[in-house]
């Protein structure tokens, strides 16, 4: 019997009918690409709040019967649409660990002052990235699992940092007697605050003020920075 070939009786008759090939998994990889980058589209130019399947298809030029097999519901189109902005913001040209190949800031809190930065709406994409972020907090709220996975995201960030703030300790440029995971956690929360006003009130926050204002919150953590902290013996 030939492959893909599905015999019935019905009413007697012999009614064939061909079966739907599975699609090569190369074919299928390339559709799931195209569907991600119809997602961000519709992302960059709507929002969340714009974000339906038949905004996907029609920017796609696709049916909404083709989209229903990668997202089967609204929820499922969103934990998505979370997963693309996480690896296109991962993906980013980034001061604290440049892909060009050029080093990276030195250890301590030139690294720390370059991981702040790359949080902030500080050009043009920089801006449009966190615009999306912010418009999806509200859809994460309303959804226990969204949510966590978007403190996941966040806790994951403060854990870089913290690795900062002890490098900047261990160098004495940070006062060694503070909680490095405290120090993270009010760094992580001052920028946060900072993008949501400068998305907000772009002409009084330009990048300038931004880069001093992020500074002037840098130089009120240093305090007598004092000595070093002290490094294990390698013998």
């Amino acid at each position: 019997m030939v492959r893909g070939l599905v015999g019935s009786i019905h009413n007697k008759r012999l009614v064939c009918t061909i079966a739907p090939m599975t699609p090569a998994r190369g074919d299928h990889d390339a559709r799931r690409s195209d569907v991600s980058e119809g997602v961000w589209r519709v992302l960059s130019t709507r929002g969340f709040e714009g974000l339906t399947l038949r905004a996907v298809a029609t920017e796609l030029g696709a049916s909404t019967g083709l989209l229903t097999h990668y997202f089967p519901n609204k929820r499922a189109l969103l934990s998505h649409a979370l997963e693309e902005l996480d690896r296109r913001s991962g993906d980013r040209p980034r001061r604290a660990a440049p892909a060009d190949g050029s080093p990276p800031p030195p250890p301590g809190l030139a690294r720390l002052r370059a991981a702040l930065l790359d949080v902030l709406p500080l050009d043009g994409d920089s801006a449009a990235g966190n615009r999306i972020w912010v418009g999806s907090w509200d859809h994460a709220l309303a959804d226990p699992e969204l949510a966590a996975a978007h403190a996941g995201r966040y806790a994951r960030s403060r854990v870089a940092l913290t690795g900062f703030v002890r490098d900047a300790q261990r160098l004495g440029e940070l006062p060694a007697q503070a909680d490095p995971a405290e120090v993270a956690a009010g760094a992580q929360a001052f920028v946060l605050g900072l993008v949501v006003q400068a998305l907000f009130a772009p002409d009084e926050f330009p990048a300038g003020r931004q880069e001093a204002l992020l500074d002037a919150y840098l130089a009120g953590l240093t305090g007598p920075a004092g000595p070093a902290a002290p490094t294990e013996s390698a013998d």
